[in-house]
């Protein structure tokens, strides 16, 4: 990764906080600051946001759908019995409102690149739900019987709630962690 660009985006609205965020198509990292914040208080800061931010950027970037196969493998014996075939586990970059999807006609199953930037046990859990697709296409009772196998169903699901993307109420996840149609042609609800 080439050395971005720092652009400092002050605000009288921003009291206390500072972010970042990769903008640009990630050549530039925009620090959003309050008004008050001199160069000097916000230097030290920017050097951790910078390296948080390329350290997410490196393990985006080298998202191993190999191990990835290999985890839903580990997952299918451990919660499934072995039982399930998925004819492809991958990471991708083109979903940016669900963490997952799959097709159970084919057997593909989708993993958006974010998930490999989450710990570990947030992975599994989307491996997990995407694998339950395989036997109940849908997000009913069965379903949740299949996905609430994975004993941090219920942490795993917060983690996400609090990144955004995750439903809140116990119903209604279906289009965020990922969809499925029950023609297997995968796709958004």
């Amino acid at each position: 990764m080439s050395e971005p660009v720092i652009r400092i985006k002050r605000s009288a609205a921003r009291r206390r906080t500072i972010s970042a965020r990769l903008v640009d198509g990630g050549a530039t990292i925009e620090v959003l600051a309050p008004a008050g914040a001199t160069d000097a208080e916000l230097a030290p800061i920017i050097e951790r946001l910078k390296e948080r931010i390329q350290r997410r950027q490196v393990k985006r970037e080298t998202a191993d759908d190999a191990a990835l196969r290999r985890r839903a493998q580990e997952l299918n014996r451990e919660y499934f019995e072995g039982r399930l075939r998925p004819s492809e586990v991958r990471y991708v970059t083109n979903q940016n409102t669900r963490y997952g999807s799959c097709t159970p006609a084919t057997g593909v199953i989708r993993i958006s690149h974010r998930v490999a930037t989450m710990p570990a046990w947030v992975r599994d859990y989307v491996l997990v739900h995407e694998l339950a697709h395989l036997l109940e296409p849908n997000h009913g009772a069965k379903f949740w019987k299949l996905a609430n196998r994975y004993p941090r169903t219920e942490r795993a699901r917060g983690y996400l709630i609090a990144v955004g993307l995750e439903g809140d109420s116990d119903d209604a996840p279906a289009a965020d962690v990922g969809d499925t149609d029950e023609s297997g042609a995968g796709g958004a609800a």
